[in-house]
């Protein structure tokens, strides 16, 4: 294991958007040669002008939006790291973390590494109320339909041996990807360990942008990758 792909879904993160790029520069990634791949999603707030800057990096702009799903799909079909990590565009997930999540990736002791914000209880105090419900609900859900023992399914924080997510045919445009992903995982017998992150999460107001209905999508999801898919 030599490199890693940072998979990065923008839409209108103008606030936060140099200040995560340049966080993940600064990083050490434990040894491994690192390439950012920025997805723009047809953002309207300036973030596109300020992705220009970065050409040290891969960037890559959709002509109109899609959802978050479609930007880690195009950011998949770019990579050909060894191990892809996705990372949102805001600053509720902190890159240092990374520290935690790859070292059993590069072991060969895991294929599949899921960063949890719920591993450790006091974390909950920086969830939104509403936001801390779903993501318990949904968690829970997910554990009594594939049989897992999972605390945080939601989580942005995933990280993949190549071949892994490469395997798996994705055909979610929102948020609901990150129920998809899992429960084909699952599904293919893959074994999916949890490593506690920390977490800062951010209210409506200052730009988060999951709904109800998302959540809604995501129940829908669990169902029908369970027995329709």
């Amino acid at each position: 294991m030599n490199t890693i792909d940072i998979i990065v879904p923008i839409y209108n993160e103008i606030q936060t958007l140099e200040r995560i790029i340049q966080q993940i520069e600064s990083l050490d990634f434990c040894g491994l040669k690192k390439r950012l791949i920025l997805v723009d999603d047809c953002s309207t707030d300036g973030s596109r002008e300020i992705l220009k800057k970065f050409k040290n990096h891969s960037v890559l702009f959709h002509d109109k939006n899609l959802g978050k799903g479609a930007a880690l799909c195009t950011g998949i079909q770019k990579s050909t790291a060894d191990i892809i990590v996705f990372q949102d565009a805001d600053l509720e997930y902190n890159p240092k973390d990374y520290q935690k999540i790859l070292p059993d990736l590069i072991d060969n002791k895991t294929a599949i590494v899921y960063g949890s914000r719920l591993k450790e209880k006091n974390n909950e105090k920086n969830f939104l109320k509403s936001s801390l419900f779903a993501n318990k609900f949904l968690t829970f859900l997910t554990n009594m339909l594939y049989g897992c023992k999972l605390t945080d399914v939601e989580t942005c924080y995933k990280a993949f041996r190549h071949d892994v997510i490469k395997d798996i045919n994705i055909k979610s445009k929102k948020f609901e990807v990150e129920i998809e992903i899992t429960a084909k995982l699952i599904k293919k017998g893959y074994k999916i360990k949890e490593i506690p992150i920390s977490y800062n999460g951010r209210a409506f107001h200052q730009g988060k942008k999951i709904t109800v209905f998302d959540g809604l999508h995501a129940v829908f999801a669990l169902f029908y990758y369970r027995f329709f898919n």
